[in-house]
C-alpha cells in the first residue's frame, strides 16, 4: 500500500466491541467481541456492522481481533481457539472488502497481556505472542494496526514481531490520563524505535480531552497523526480496571467504566472538526462510537 495514504485526511471505523453489544451480541465471559467470532450465529452481525462503519464513511477496518490475543481466550478457557478465531476475523474482514475494494483492512493487535497496563512480561514473550497473532491475519489484511498499547517496550516487541511480513504500520498509542503513557513513557520516545514502514501514530482508545492535551506532542513527531476517541467516562478506574473487568456481572466494559452522555456523533464532529484544523489527518472512533458518529465526523472530510 501507499505510505504516504494517511498524509491525506482519512476516516477510520468506529468500535466494534460495544456497537456489536448493542446490536445484540450476548456476552460470553469477557470474550467481549470474540464471542461475535466463536458463536456462528453472530458471523452475519459482525459483517454487517463492519458494512454500516464503511457505508457511514470509514476507508479502514480494523479486524475484530482486540479480544482475540491468547490472554483473554485462557482467561475464557477457549485458548484453543485461537487460531479460528483470529483466522475467522480475518475470513469476515476480506468478505467485506470483497462488497467494497476500495477500502483498507487494518491487522488488529492488541495488547498481548492486559489492556490500559503496560505489559512487564519478557520481551520475548510478547513478541512471540504478537507474532503468533500477526502470522494468522497477515494472509487477510493490507496493513498492522498496535490497538490501544501502553508502553514503547511493546510497541518495540510488536514491530520486531512483523517484519518478516513486510507490511506497514499504524500505532495506536494509549494515554489513560496526563501525558505519558500506563508504563511511564512520552509519546516522543516513539522516536526512538519507529522505521520506515510507519504509516502513523494515533492516540487510541483515549477521550477528547485527552487527546487535545497531547495534542502538541503528537504533531511534534512529524508524521501523520489522528485519533480513535472513546466515549467511557474514565480509563484509569480505581482499582485497575482488568480486575474489576474480570469481576463484572455482565462482561460489558461500561460497567467498569462508565459511558458518557455527551459525546452525540453531533457533538464528536465538534470536536473532530477542531482537531482536523490543528493538523488531524486520521480520524476515528473507539469504544461507545458508532456508524452515526462516522458518519458525522465523515462530513468533515
Amino acid at each position: 500500500m501507499n505510505l504516504d495514504f494517511f498524509k491525506k485526511t482519512r476516516i477510520l471505523d468506529g468500535g466494534m466491541g460495544q456497537e456489536l453489544l448493542a446490536r445484540g451480541l450476548e456476552v460470553n465471559g469477557t470474550l467481549w467481541s470474540a464471542n461475535a467470532l466463536l458463536d456462528k450465529k453472530y458471523h452475519d452481525l459482525l459483517l454487517n456492522t463492519h458494512l454500516d462503519y464503511i457505508k457511514a464513511g470509514a476507508e479502514v477496518i480494523v479486524t475484530t481481533t482486540f479480544a482475540t490475543r491468547k490472554k483473554r481466550l485462557k482467561d475464557n478457557n477457549v485458548e484453543d481457539k485461537f487460531e479460528y478465531l483470529n483466522k475467522k476475523a480475518g475470513e469476515i474482514a476480506k468478505k467485506v472488502k470483497e462488497k467494497y475494494p476500495h477500502i483498507l483492512i487494518a491487522g488488529g493487535l492488541p495488547p498481548q497481556n492486559l489492556t490500559y497496563e503496560a505489559d512487564n512480561r519478557n520481551s520475548d514473550e510478547i513478541t512471540r505472542n504478537f507474532y503468533e497473532q500477526a502470522s494468522i491475519l497477515n494472509p487477510y489484511i493490507d496493513f498492522f494496526y498496535f490497538d490501544v498499547l501502553s508502553s514503547i517496550k511493546e510497541f518495540k516487541c510488536g514491530i520486531d514481531a512483523i517484519k518478516e511480513f513486510k507490511k506497514p504500520y499504524l500505532i495506536g498509542i494509549h494515554i489513560s490520563e496526563g501525558t505519558t503513557m500506563p508504563g511511564g513513557d512520552k509519546i516522543t520516545d516513539l522516536k526512538n524505535i519507529i522505521d520506515d514502514k510507519l504509516l502513523g501514530v494515533l492516540l487510541s482508545c483515549v477521550s477528547p480531552e485527552n487527546f487535545e492535551l497531547n495534542l502538541d506532542e503528537m504533531k511534534s513527531l512529524g508524521v501523520p497523526f489522528g485519533f480513535k476517541l472513546n466515549g467511557f467516562i474514565t480509563t484509569k478506574p480505581h482499582p485497575s480496571y482488568n480486575e474489576n473487568y474480570l469481576k463484572s456481572k455482565t462482561g460489558n466494559p461500561v460497567e467498569v467504566l462508565g459511558k458518557r452522555k455527551d459525546l452525540t456523533p453531533e457533538n464528536i464532529a465538534k470536536i473532530v472538526r477542531k482537531f482536523k484544523k490543528n493538523g488531524a489527518s486520521i480520524l476515528g472512533g473507539c469504544c461507545e462510537t458508532s456508524p452515526a458518529h462516522i458518519r458525522e465526523i465523515a462530513k468533515i472530510k
